[in-house]
């Protein structure tokens, strides 16, 4: 347990690099996907270390250690580092826990706020009576569709083909469930400080996604370029005006969109022999990851049964 226990938490600074390369290299489900079970998996690793961590200092405590039934300290538990690790690893947990909370309560709040409509509603496409071009998807909670809404001033920035592909992107976000993605990289980040570099590749990941929805709804790709690139130009162009965007908000004009241009017209064609490479870059941390994990709360195991029989 004395090296595995910290294998978890250094695994992560090895995946991040890999991680911001994939959502170029693959297409963009493969990529969320995997930027997913790697985030996930890393930072329950990372939790699962933090918690073998605080026991053999809690073992100190005079009420632990009769209810665990030792008869002995475990072994290699002195208390001048056990005691202050441990201490500092629950203080760590607890961080963690507060923070995916808050997380979890202020995201729950935001699903579903869209703002008051003052024009037309039909179905799930919301139309806001503002001059400033926006747009976005605005994810319901469980049991309640999510909402498109899109302003006046969007509507006559894109002409009729650019506005079906304009819709289309933000219907595949709500369809998708990608708020469910994006905030699954946000907890995971919360859990590790190295995992918040997943949470851009994520979002990239996302759009792109998207983007490739739209352009197969429309039936072709230069005018779901054409309309992402127009949209993004015409909010920038307004960037003055603050914009009503709720926070849970996915948007088509967020992200590197000349990035995403250039992918939709060919220019950013996806490398599998990269895209291999960094997938099993990240598959492999996250097993060494969960190995080392099962090995150390393996030894910690043995340790409390030798303590408990007193053996050495």
């Amino acid at each position: 347990m004395i090296y595995a226990v910290w294998i978890p938490l250094l695994m992560p600074f090895l995946a991040v690099p890999a991680a911001r390369r994939l959502a170029d290299a693959l297409t963009p489900v493969r990529a969320v996907l995997l930027l997913t079970v790697t985030g996930v998996g890393l930072a329950l690793c990372g939790l699962i270390t933090l918690v073998l961590l605080v026991v053999p200092g809690a073992t100190r405590l005079s009420v632990v250690h009769a209810l665990a039934e030792l008869v002995r300290p475990l072994a290699g538990a002195a208390p001048a580092a056990a005691v202050p690790l441990s201490a500092g690893a629950l203080a760590l947990l607890l961080t963690c826990a507060v923070a995916v909370t808050r997380a979890a309560r202020r995201h729950w709040r935001e699903l579903g706020a869209a703002p008051p409509s003052d024009g037309p509603v039909d179905g799930e496409l919301t139309v806001l009576r503002d001059s400033r071009p926006d747009a976005y998807a605005l994810p319901g909670r469980p049991g309640t569709p999510g909402r498109i809404v899109v302003t006046t001033g969007m509507l006559r920035a894109l002409g009729p083909a650019e506005r079906e592909a304009l819709l289309a992107h933000e219907r595949a976000h709500l369809v998708g469930r990608h708020h469910l993605f994006a905030a699954v990289a946000e907890a995971a980040a919360l859990c590790h400080p190295a995992l918040r570099a997943l949470c851009a590749p994520m979002r990239y990941a996302l759009e792109r996604w998207a983007d490739e929805a739209a352009a197969s709804a429309v039936g072709d790709r230069r005018i779901a370029a054409r309309a992402i690139g127009r949209a993004a130009l015409a909010t920038r162009a307004a960037a003055s005006a603050p914009s009503p965007r709720p926070p849970a908000a996915l948007a088509a004009v967020a992200g590197p969109v000349p990035r995403r241009v250039a992918a939709l017209l060919g220019h950013g064609s996806v490398r599998p022999r990269t895209g291999r490479a960094a997938a099993a870059v990240l598959l492999v941390c996250v097993a060494v990851s969960g190995a080392a994990a099962l090995d150390a709360t393996s030894d910690l195991h043995s340790g409390i049964e030798a303590a408990q029989s007193g053996h050495r």
